[in-house]
């Protein structure tokens, strides 16, 4: 008989200190009246509440962020210089990884600081793949090579505005390499 007892108390004792967690007993019995329709005049924006989420464009946060969009660069810039030495007839599977670069940088949403930067990664990217698509058919007319040497060109200035971008949000000040004088010989 004690036990059934035993066993009341602590199932009381329980139940007093999980009501009194939650507020007075006359808390816990009051009803919260439900909120009446109101006219958006006279209804007022509340601030959102300030949270921990670390601003990814701030200065301290920005080279984690660039260098999320930065590999993507990287990785196809080091594939793309295999094409190089690659046989024309074997270049598909080359284009083919590039392809999938591509698609992973279209995929990866950065912040909206770096949207430029990824813009200008996406239309390098796209230039050089489409020119050596326009390769893999490539015989050699004069036609073919103003297109070819047309998107060479187009890919270099891209990839320069992309580095530009890129030193431009990292804050770095970029200095136009020197150019060298014609060396004059002595007759």
């Amino acid at each position: 008989m004690k036990k059934p007892l035993f066993l009341l108390l602590t199932l009381s004792l329980i139940a007093a200190v999980v009501i009194s967690a939650c507020g007075s007993p006359e808390q816990a019995l009051t009803k919260t009246p439900k909120p009446t329709k109101t006219s958006k005049a006279t209804e007022t924006a509340t601030p959102p509440l300030p949270t921990n989420t670390p601003d990814p464009c701030a200065p301290e946060n920005i080279q984690a962020e660039v260098e999320k969009v930065h590999k993507f660069m990287r990785e196809f810039d080091d594939t793309s210089l295999l094409v190089q030495y690659t046989p024309q007839i074997q270049m598909a599977p080359v284009i083919q990884d590039l392809q999938r670069i591509r698609r992973d940088a279209e995929d990866f949403q950065p912040p909206s600081c770096l949207a430029t930067l990824q813009q200008y990664q996406l239309a390098h990217m796209n230039t050089v793949i489409n020119t050596m698509l326009f390769m893999l058919s490539y015989k050699g007319s004069e036609e073919e090579n103003a297109v070819v040497n047309q998107g060479i060109a187009l890919a270099r200035q891209q990839h320069d505005q992309y580095v530009l971008e890129l030193a431009n949000v990292l804050g770095l000040t970029v200095v136009a390499a020197p150019t060298a004088a014609p060396v004059e010989g002595t007759p």
